[in-house]
């Protein structure tokens, strides 16, 4: 941090742009579906519900759907949430979820999908009606999977936070919980302290009974300065395991990954910068002074107790 020009490197840290995970598959509302749909291009559109078992089920394969069409631009691969837009879905007859529906270019009468609920069998079914040769991609995944061989290098490094899903492959809970979690992975892969991991407890199964796992899923907690592990109890929704992470880890994201406002916010420097903003030219000269000093006793203190987001002071350019 250059002391000569302090509030560079402070708004550095303020005005922190963190990495946005956007949905490959388009998010329709009552208020955009006519302005996306039945335009220039054909549209296969997922109808849903949040609590919706099936629609769960489904969300990682239209996902894997929607990032291979991304770059096709004749096709709109949609989805549209029917407990907020229940106008949109009563207006094209949806009575169950999923309720997959196509929609040919320039035209808003759709044909129901009726067919396997795979990425493959979805994307073949786009193909022959929109007129592409769209392959599946293969989507990389951001959870980190545990082996017997490396889930106590993994696990129990204590520079690492590490949030741990106990699973079997042939659970329901599991696999409904997969795609909420590959979101959480996702969110916070660009903070390096935190691992979002999984294992096979049905495969490693002394591992689950060392670990005290009984059912599945069983979430557990394993901070820096716990490796014991503590039981994960919270919600199961996306924002649930984001705002646990966000407090336990000290970290600043949002449920798409990106950067909230608190991130970079050095808390005894705050009221100084809104001083600053709010300041009239000549005022201004005085609160930057305020400013270099309130840095230099930081400089002056033990990194230890410095608590700077870890996102951020990883990012902050070299001034």
């Amino acid at each position: 941090m250059s002391r000569s020009n302090p509030i560079f490197a402070f708004a550095a840290l303020v005005l922190l742009a963190g990495a946005a995970f956007a949905d490959d598959v388009v998010v329709l509302t009552e208020e955009n579906f006519d302005q996306e749909v039945g335009q220039d291009r054909g549209a296969l559109v997922e109808f849903y519900a949040p609590w919706c078992g099936h629609c769960k089920k489904l969300a990682p394969e239209f996902e894997k759907l929607g990032a291979s069409f991304k770059r096709a631009k004749s096709i709109l691969i949609g989805k549209v949430d029917c407990d907020d837009n229940k106008g949109v879905c009563g207006k094209y007859g949806v009575s169950g979820y999923p309720t997959i529906q196509w929609f040919p270019k320039g035209s808003l009468e759709p044909q129901k999908y009726e067919g396997q609920r795979t990425a493959e069998a979805l994307a073949e079914f786009v193909n022959k009606e929109g007129g592409t040769n769209v392959k599946i991609a293969s989507v990389p995944s951001s959870v980190v999977v545990l082996t017997a061989d490396t889930f106590d290098k993994v696990v129990l490094d204590e520079t690492k936070d590490v949030l741990v899903e106990f699973y079997a492959p042939w659970c329901g809970h599991c696999k409904s919980l997969a795609p909420v979690y590959e979101k959480v992975a996702a969110a916070f892969k660009l903070d390096e302290d935190v691992v979002i991991a999984n294992l096979d407890a049905d495969k490693h199964k002394d591992l689950a009974e060392k670990y005290g796992v009984s059912g599945y899923p069983t979430l557990k907690f394993f901070p820096k300065k716990n490796k014991a592990g503590e039981d994960y109890d919270g919600g199961r929704d996306l924002d649930d395991f984001v705002t646990f992470i966000n407090e336990k880890c000290g970290t600043y994201r949002d449920a798409k990954g990106q950067l909230t406002s608190k991130a970079g916010i050095v808390e005894s420097l705050d009221p100084l910068v809104k001083e600053l903003l709010a300041a009239s030219d000549e005022g201004r000269k005085e609160v930057l002074s305020k400013l270099e000093e309130e840095i230099e006793k930081l400089e002056g203190m033990e990194r230890s107790t410095l608590k700077l987001p870890k996102a951020s002071c990883r990012r902050v350019p070299t001034m």
